[in-house]
């Protein structure tokens, strides 16, 4: 389960510090990538040269080398890291940690960290039992940090109580448990998912355009419900109001239907799934005027042609391994047409939105969805919020990888 993770371990001043070279022993065994941040008072207990023999790595002491002046980023560090992991935590770290202090390497490490944060608390009893560690805990724990439980036991003060760090292999079954349970729920993690979105300006003149009254809602649902399975995504997005709220999907911006073919097209080889949920013209003015059409007597007439069909085009290119996903907006027969849909385009799967239906289709913030599979499978769904929607059709969409 740990095989190629990147687990960060801080190490603070504590007795404790002994077994933290057993917990960096046992992650490299089991695959993880490990680099090491010390405090100061850490190396009192414990030298660099030990755990960065265990961890493969240089130990990190200061915020930069005295010797040649290079800088140890504790923003890369955060970055880097998939867990990171504070084994002992001593009640002095602990209160800076909840209290935002940040005066050395491992406290501005963590306060850079993007990753889960794993904290082994290790103190004498009495200092485990003062209402400030008590709080300084339960703030931590409000910060969404997970705490292991300190155990009792002989301590180094010669009491005996609770305040003796985690054993090691507790702790590394600790963070075993939390990737296991992350794998289950991320389906997607590993894969590269296309989305298109919104609707798509056909352009009259400099002034007008034609377009529809897509929100793009439905699709930057998608886009956010897949990124919290764990997929990456690329989202091709018409000009709308709105935009994802999440700063992990890469969003590409276009206008019209042959920006949007253009962008889809290019990166579809590239993914594992695309979901076209955008709202694209099917007609474009055959000729854009330069400057801007004067109202006149008498009817104008305008004369449209075929934009690129985008996912007839994409469906021509799926190769084995690829999942498309189409969307079909109805009125008639709606069941009938997106099944056709489905077949002449090649999709594995078609979302069904019916414009009969009271709080679905354009502009609303909840939509009513049939899925229809290859196999004619069909799905139906209550009315729900497009959140809601959005996690219905991956949910099928996993089911169709698995």
């Amino acid at each position: 389960m740990l095989k190629g993770k990147h687990i960060l371990v801080g190490v603070t001043g504590g007795i404790a510090a002994y077994k933290t070279a057993t917990i960096i022993r046992l992650l490299v065994k089991e695959g993880a990538e490990v680099k090491v941040v010390m405090t100061e008072h850490a190396k009192e207990f414990i030298t660099p040269l030990t755990l960065a023999t265990l961890s493969k790595n240089p130990v990190l002491t200061a915020f930069y080398n005295v010797e040649n002046g290079d800088w140890n980023s504790h923003v890369d560090l955060g970055l880097w890291a998939d867990l990171y992991l504070i084994a002992p935590a001593t009640a002095n770290t602990i209160g800076k940690m909840a209290g935002g202090i940040a005066d050395n390497l491992l406290l501005t490490t963590y306060l850079s960290a993007r990753c889960p944060v794993f904290v082994a608390p290790s103190m004498d009893m009495d200092m485990l039992a003062h209402p400030s560690t008590i709080i300084n805990i339960e703030t931590l724990r409000a910060f969404g940090n997970i705490i292991l439980e300190p155990a009792s036991g002989e301590l180094a003060s010669g009491l005996s109580g609770k305040g003796r760090m985690a054993e090691p292999e507790e702790i590394v079954k600790e963070i075993n448990s939390f990737f296991a349970k992350k794998k289950s729920s991320e389906p997607l993690k590993g894969y590269n998912i296309l989305i298109n979105a919104g609707p798509t300006r056909e352009s009259i003149d400099p002034v007008r355009f034609i377009s529809n009254h897509s929100s793009g809602k439905m699709g930057i649902a998608i886009a956010e419900a897949a990124c919290e399975l764990g997929a990456k995504v690329n989202l091709v997005l018409g000009p709308v109001n709105i935009k994802p709220s999440r700063q992990d999907i890469i969003v590409t911006n276009v206008t019209n239907a042959a920006s949007m073919a253009e962008e889809c097209i290019s990166k579809f080889p590239s993914c594992d799934i695309a979901i076209l949920s955008a709202a694209v013209a099917d007609y474009t003015p055959a000729n854009v005027s330069n400057s801007k059409i004067k109202k006149q007597k008498g009817d104008l007439n305008l004369i449209l042609k075929p934009t690129t069909d985008i996912a007839a085009t994409l469906g021509r290119m799926k190769k084995k391994g690829q999942l498309l996903v189409g969307f079909a907006l109805e009125t008639d027969n709606e069941i009938d047409n997106a099944g056709k849909k489905l077949k002449s385009k090649n999709l594995d799967l078609i979302v069904l939105n019916s414009l009969k239906e009271e709080g679905a289709g354009f502009g609303h913030d909840t939509n009513r969805i049939t899925l229809i599979d290859r196999n004619n499978i069909i799905d139906k769904f209550e009315l729900k919020s497009k959140d809601e929607a959005a996690r219905d059709i991956l949910k099928k969409v996993v089911s169709m990888i698995r």
